[in-house]
């Protein structure tokens, strides 16, 4: 693992991986995904080949992953402050912040290249400005300063959706942007139901 080193909080190796793997928030992937293969398949007309798809999710988990250890680093103030995350692995000191940048770091230009390589440059570039907006524009300016961050930052994943399209196509047709607005208006609401 880059820059890992076993804490007084870990017993073994597997406890390591384990805190790496959390700051992941896996549960929030798999959605992510779903409106990848969704843009995907509507672009393919249906005809989707297994291998694009397979480096496109894979190359969509690896940004995905990126953006939510970024957001643990960002946000490790209040995740101490709350008794509900205040044992996540930042906060709880399982993981040092720069440890986690480093593994961030590498989530995301594995993520590049792999769609950069095996898909083409737009679907890397639109991961790649998926992690921006969610850090930028959602965890910095919208999440501590509106209770209307889930609005606007619904276009954080709505992204996935564009990156699936791109991997087919190499282009952004209207139809594109037709699915991203439908998943970015069905991003509120859906999550309002969650909370």
């Amino acid at each position: 693992m880059i820059g890992t080193s076993v804490s007084r909080q870990h017993e073994n190796v597997l406890q390591v991986v384990q805190s790496y793997y959390q700051l992941t928030k896996p549960r929030i992937i798999p959605l992510l995904l779903i409106t990848t293969a969704a843009g995907m398949w509507m672009a393919a007309d249906g005809q989707v080949d297994p291998v694009l798809l397979l480096v496109t999710l894979v190359g969509g988990t690896l940004a995905a992953a990126s953006a939510q250890v970024l957001n643990c680093i960002y946000d490790r103030d209040i995740d101490y402050e709350m008794l509900r995350t205040r044992h996540r692995p930042i906060p709880s000191g399982k993981v040092q912040p720069r440890d986690a940048l480093l593994f961030a770091i590498a989530l995301g230009s594995l993520s590049f290249t792999l769609l950069a390589v095996f898909a083409n440059l737009l679907a890397a570039l639109l991961a790649m400005s998926g992690i921006v907006f969610y850090m930028v524009i959602y965890t910095h300016f919208l999440k501590r300063h509106t209770p209307q961050n889930i609005v606007i930052g619904g276009a954080a994943g709505a992204i996935p959706a564009l990156v699936g399209w791109a991997a087919v196509t190499g282009e952004l047709s209207w139809a594109a942007w037709l699915l991203f607005g439908i998943v970015f208006l069905w991003t509120p609401p859906h999550f309002w139901a969650l909370a």
